[in-house]
């Protein structure tokens, strides 16, 4: 999106900073080609417009990201949280078959000192966004990672106007009228298995349903069904997680079989 002439003076105001988008290294920045609707300009400013959800180990906030005096984006910044707020309980099992570079702090967020949580909340973000990126290069529906600073993740906001979509578990229908979005999760699914990955934490509370069209989100824990000891027991949970809440809303259906599609597509 192109910039605007703007006023040497001008400045940030209240609840709002320059784009970090300009000081962030190219792999730091959502996959190639960038979406034409991804604001890029050096002159624009990120505005806070709220909270729209909060977690055990992350917020996510609203932002709008424009060149002021122009239309601008609405965006996802999902932000995890430092040493003092969080125990970032899951890494343990999920984290099976990775590897941290850096020696010290893998040491420091094995022993959980003060400085290997704050490692952790830049570990995790980092781990969404990849997996974000591996998950849009395989084609799953995820939102476009648009950038990670530290331990935010900025990523493509999912709703109508300022309102978040709403999570599939909200959903009202039942029987025959779900099999739209069963068929579109078998189908993340797969996408996920053709790409040698299970979510590890699927269910219908990470799944967004905009208009009918599943989004799945929060993806730190991916796990590579190769490399983790666990990866067939995460994909078996994914299925059956997602598989007792269609049977509870009376679409019928073999989760066993599902399952058994999903390992012949891993190898």
């Amino acid at each position: 999106m192109s910039s605007a002439i703007l006023s040497p003076d001008l400045e940030p105001g209240p609840d709002q900073r320059w784009s970090t988008w300009p000081a962030s290294p190219p792999t730091q920045r959502g996959p190639l080609p960038h979406p034409q609707w991804v604001v890029t300009a050096a002159g624009a400013f990120d505005t806070e417009l709220g909270v729209v959800k909060t977690g055990k180990e992350a917020d996510v906030h609203l932002i709008e990201r424009a060149v002021p005096g122009t239309p601008g984006v609405l965006l996802a910044a999902k932000r995890y949280r430092n040493a003092h707020h969080s125990d970032f309980h899951r890494s343990g099992a999920y984290e099976e078959g990775r590897t941290m570079r850096n020696t010290r702090d893998a040491r420091a967020v094995q022993r959980k000192t003060a400085y290997g949580r704050s490692v952790a909340a830049g570990h995790w973000a980092a781990s969404e966004f990849e997996a974000l990126c591996r998950a849009w290069r395989a084609g799953v529906p995820v939102p476009y990672p648009v950038q990670v600073s530290d331990t935010e993740v900025l990523m493509e906001f999912v709703g109508e106007g300022r309102t978040a979509a709403p999570r599939l578990a909200q959903s009202r229908r039942h029987g025959e009228e779900l099999r739209g979005a069963f068929d579109q999760v078998v189908g993340i699914l797969e996408a996920f298995a053709r790409a040698g990955f299970a979510h590890g934490d699927l269910s219908p509370y990470n799944l967004l349903d905009q208009d009918g069209r599943i989004v799945v989100i929060d993806l730190p824990q991916i796990v590579d069904v190769a490399a983790n000891p666990q990866g067939l027991d995460f994909l078996y949970r994914d299925v059956v997680n997602v598989s007792t809440w269609f049977a509870r809303r009376g679409l019928e259906h073999d989760p066993e079989e599902v399952f058994a599609d999903l390992v012949a597509m891993l190898w």
